[in-house]
């Protein structure tokens, strides 16, 4: 129930039926965001605290691209 690639089309996949995940260090802050691994790769991203806005989807490729730049610190603030 992917969708193809070539297409650049979120997937086909309902929410509800996912399994949504959100990291320890976002909950009591305020800027909570949640992840759900898709069945055939990606992962969607959504506000954990505004369901109702849109769902962004990244492929595997993309979330491993970013997880990879995000540990080795590319997305760190920079000091004033």
């Amino acid at each position: 129930m992917i969708n193809d690639p070539a297409t650049n089309e979120m997937p086909k996949v309902e929410p509800a039926h996912l399994t949504w995940i959100k990291a320890a260090a976002s909950s009591g802050s305020g800027a909570c965001v949640e992840i759900a691994h898709l069945p055939e790769g990606g992962v969607f991203l959504r506000d954990s605290k505004d369901k109702s806005r849109p769902i962004h989807w990244y492929t595997a490729q993309e979330w491993t691209a970013f997880l990879s730049g995000a540990k080795n610190g590319e997305f760190d603030v920079p000091n004033a």
